[in-house]
């Protein structure tokens, strides 16, 4: 299958997306891991001002199929969170690089960054799965 992968995006193992936006990072899950969990239904978001740490659960995403974490792709504060998706958590699969984002997040390391693929590296991941 043929996964939608944004080409100004950076990306983890774990399918997680980053968009630097000003100071911030917007993060968020990818094509794929929208695509196998298939119908989100609820989406637990961590609270503002919650510390998060790379490659640490940070959230847990809930679908018709199973309950996923979501792991942080960078250390940080939570800045904001996506108040939409409380009532709509099915944007995550209806536009999980735009209205599907999950939370910003205050960088702690800017440098963890350099560390995410890109959407080249990210495809070639994709194609070992």
């Amino acid at each position: 299958m043929d996964y939608k992968v944004d080409e100004k995006l950076r990306y983890t193992k774990s399918h997680e997306w980053v968009r630097v936006e000003g100071g911030e990072v917007v993060f968020g899950i990818s094509d794929y891991a929208q695509n196998h969990l298939s119908d989100v239904v609820f989406v637990d978001l961590p609270a503002i001002g919650k510390e998060i740490h790379a490659g640490k659960a940070c959230m847990v995403i809930e679908s018709v199929k199973a309950a996923e974490e979501v792991f942080a792709p960078i250390s940080g504060v939570v800045s904001a969170r996506n108040e939409n998706l409380e009532k709509s958590p099915e944007l995550v699969n209806k536009d999980p690089f735009g209205e599907g984002w999950l939370v910003k997040v205050k960088p702690g390391n800017q440098a963890e960054l350099a560390g995410l693929m890109d959407a080249v590296a990210y495809r070639a991941h994709l194609e070992t799965l």
